[in-house]
């Protein structure tokens, strides 16, 4: 996966927007003003790319266990945020699409209805 690939399938999600809100260098994707996922542009480029992804408690830890690939989140609440690790992991692609849109959806899930109906 390339940072476009990544780019180019979370800016397709509805009300996505994309922010550099901590410095020039973290890539931050919102649904509706709030987080869903982020990665560091340099670290990408130096091959050591993970992207930080929101995730339902039990989930994480299963994913956890399951692949050296994902870990508690990076500077993050690391009971609600994994990082996946996107060069030399054990984490499929497929995979990474599949929590990207978990992530997307634990974060509409706490949208307040009206903005919920909108998606």
């Amino acid at each position: 996966m390339t940072i476009e690939d990544y780019r180019n399938y979370c800016i397709a999600k509805k009300e996505v927007t994309e922010h550099f809100p901590f410095d020039e260098d973290v890539l931050v994707f919102k649904v509706c003003n709030k987080m869903f996922a982020l990665a560091s542009l340099k670290k990408w480029e130096e091959g050591n790319g993970f992207i930080n992804l929101k995730c339902d408690p039990e989930y994480a830890e299963e994913l956890r266990e399951a692949y050296d690939g994902v870990t508690p989140g990076y500077h993050m609440h690391k009971r609600l945020w994994n990082s996946v690790s996107i060069h030399n992991s054990d984490v499929t692609v497929k995979l990474i699409l599949q929590l990207i849109d978990h992530s997307y959806e634990q974060v509409v899930k706490g949208l307040p209805k009206k903005l919920r109906d909108s998606l």
